[in-house]
């Protein structure tokens, strides 16, 4: 069974904002029987219950990115969680160390869908742009290669329902687990 395969691992939910790594990280934690957390909520947290938009009007996107690093690296010491993270946490070559304690999930969402999930959402800092679909375009370009460093990438449908998605998960997560060995050492 996936839950004893995993032997506690945590499992990190990669990619483009939008592309559903909350509603899916909650939905493969009532799966697995772990905790989830999202690393933007617990940023606010940290930063005194101010939003995402407001750190970065405030400090800007560097002291940002820095505050989002020292999260990850105490959540990383944790175990049996599912872990929404934001969108550009695989951009600082650092993360990665964090990340790779556990299984890398990869949901890779088309810009379209994306578009049309984030059309109305004006608390997104990297959309507030006179050309937003021409900027998410622009960050999927940039990041895309580093999202493909993950364990697992899960090519996500139009259409597709977030149990979908959490149920292929949990399905493929044994393709990518060497035998004998555990998650974070494969």
């Amino acid at each position: 069974m996936t839950i004893d395969l995993l032997k506690g691992v945590n499992l990190y939910l990669i990619g483009m904002m939008g592309a559903g790594k909350t509603t899916v990280g909650h939905l493969l934690a009532q799966h697995l029987r772990y905790g989830f957390l999202d690393t933007d909520v617990v940023i606010e947290k940290v930063a005194g219950d101010q939003s995402i938009t407001q750190i970065f009007a405030e400090v800007g996107e560097a002291a940002f990115r820095q505050l989002e690093s020292q999260v990850l690296s105490q959540i990383c010491a944790f175990t049996k969680l599912v872990i929404a993270t934001g969108g550009g946490i695989v951009i600082r070559r650092d993360n990665w160390s964090y990340l790779h304690h556990g299984l890398i999930v990869w949901l890779d969402v088309p810009l379209e869908v994306l578009y049309s999930r984030l059309a109305e959402d004006t608390t997104r800092p990297l959309l507030q742009d006179p050309d937003p679909k021409a900027k998410l375009r622009s960050l999927i370009k940039e990041r895309q290669h580093l999202y493909a460093q993950a364990d697992l990438r899960i090519t996500v449908s139009e259409g597709e329902t977030p149990e979908q998605i959490a149920t292929r998960i949990i399905e493929q997560i044994p393709s990518v687990l060497k035998p004998g060995v555990s998650p974070a050492q494969s």
